[in-house]
């Protein structure tokens, strides 16, 4: 017996002294894929909840494949650039939070669709700066030993290329706008077939978005904003209706990276919220959630505050979520939004928001590079929507509780605060926690533990809100 267990023992060894990744490579079996490559990681792998089925798949990819939940997030969000452009999209942005174990909070990556620099006296429908590229790229520096960054556009680029179908979501949302948004050919023509809107299940491609994902996988994200992408944009961008947009305003939009507003949680856990009006509202809501209020009151305190904030009222962040004296709020013509919440094997999390700040932007498509502008926040009746989302974590064993975040206009701070409060004061499951979220339009999309993780990975979930077009994917290969 000891004579069979030596050849046994002596690969082991040999496996051990060269290295962890080879040793776990053998005990894992002969056919496990390298990394970069779907299956890379066995067993736990984290999970994703997005309002888009194939954005949601992609982020789960990169999961498998050895990604963090940085990688997994923004690959999600180019997709999402490709699936649901509706809602996100080159020339739109967005923001995240993002938490890693080895850091002390989380942290706020804000790349919103930028306000323009000069006069549009020249736009019909003046465009945003575009930072979606960029803040996704930003995002995925907050954590440490991801996958390049050209890896993780190739998924978007090749649905571009190839093709990806029609979803719910998005066929909802043309329904929606139809007959302003197919005065636009080149819309008209992708997401028509005859005359007649492609039904759900139905392939379409967008070849010169997939030139432009070329051009920042291969040139990088700087070619959007100061190379020859960038020239593009400022030649192609008064053609789309959207004003003169110079070199010097596109080289200067850059993301914002700065530290999350903190509230209380329970028994010594912390709420990281996004430091802008949306994260603010959501902060109201679960102290009225926490003081005993009901749905109808928090979703009073947070549209209260969301309007304080967003007329400049002075004061910190914790003052004014704690003001009972603001008066009634009330945000009108709020634009869309889609969300999404994702968590790595290693207890690393990123909540976004992502938006065009209007239902396709300007519902125009950029000529030649296949992407449709963002309407410029601060003109006509266009604002930016509340961006809602939060992280629960636990510093003091630098654990993760729950990564949160949801679109629905004026209801997305609640929807982020009533799961939150329910998995932190009432202890429910995720499932039963993302239940608690009763507004009529919120969505939540949610990725957590009832209890921490690292530790306790039976407890952890991806849920995505039932009554949405989402899905949930994890947390076992």
């Amino acid at each position: 017996m000891q004579q069979k267990r030596a050849p046994f023992l002596a690969m082991l060894a040999a496996a051990s002294l060269a290295g962890c990744s080879t040793a776990r490579d053998f005990l894992a079996g002969p056919n496990l894929p390298p990394a970069g490559r779907e299956g890379h990681v066995p067993g736990f792998l984290g999970g994703v909840a997005a309002e888009e089925p194939n954005a949601a798949a992609a982020a789960r990819a990169v999961l498998s494949a050895g990604g963090s939940a940085a990688d997994a997030a923004a690959a999600a969000g180019f997709v999402l650039s490709v699936t649901l452009p509706s809602r996100a999209g080159l020339g739109g942005g967005g923001a995240c939070l993002v938490y890693h174990p080895r850091r002390e909070a989380p942290e706020a990556v804000i790349f919103m669709p930028g306000a323009r620099a000069g006069s549009v006296a020249d736009a019909d429908r003046p465009a945003a700066v575009p930072l979606m590229a960029r803040g996704l790229f930003a995002l995925t520096t907050r954590m440490p030993g991801g996958r390049p960054f050209e890896e993780l556009i190739a998924p978007a680029e090749q649905m571009a290329r190839f093709g990806t179908t029609m979803s719910r979501a998005l066929l909802a949302d043309i329904q929606a706008v139809q007959e302003p948004l197919f005065r636009d050919p080149q819309i008209r023509a992708l997401f028509t077939r005859q005359g007649n809107v492609l039904p759900v299940g139905e392939r379409f491609t967008n070849s010169e978005l997939a030139g432009s994902f070329t051009a920042l996988r291969t040139l990088g994200v700087a070619d959007m904003h100061q190379g020859a992408m960038a020239r593009r944009i400022a030649d192609a961008m008064p053609q789309a209706g959207g004003g003169h947009m110079s070199l010097d305003e596109l080289r200067a939009a850059v993301p914002a990276l700065g530290p999350a507003t903190v509230i209380d949680g329970r028994g010594g856990d912390r709420i990281a919220l996004l430091p802008l009006d949306g994260g603010l509202a959501v902060g109201a809501a679960f102290r009225a959630l926490g003081a005993g209020q009901g749905m109808q009151a928090a979703q009073a305190r947070a549209m209260a505050v969301a309007a304080a904030a967003r007329a400049g009222v002075q004061g910190d962040a914790a003052a004014l979520m704690d003001r009972a004296d603001l008066p009634a709020g009330n945000l009108d013509s709020l634009p869309a939004s889609t969300a999404l919440a994702v968590f790595d094997r290693s207890g690393g999390a990123v909540s976004c928001v992502f938006t065009l700040n209007n239902l396709f932007g300007t519902g125009r498509m950029v000529p030649g590079l296949g992407f449709i502008a963002a309407a410029a926040p601060g003109t006509g009746r266009v604002n930016p929507p509340l961006m809602s989302a939060a992280i629960a974590w636990a510093p003091n064993i630098r654990a993760l509780r729950a990564a949160v975040a949801a679109s629905g206009q004026a209801d997305a701070p609640l929807a982020v605060a009533a799961p939150l409060h329910a998995l932190e004061v009432d202890r429910l499951s995720p499932t039963d926690a993302v239940a608690a979220n009763t507004t009529a339009r919120g969505r939540t999309q949610f990725g957590g533990c009832r209890n921490y993780l690292p530790g306790s990975q039976s407890t952890c979930a991806a849920v995505s809100d039932s009554r949405g077009t989402g899905v949930a994917l994890g947390a076992v290969d």
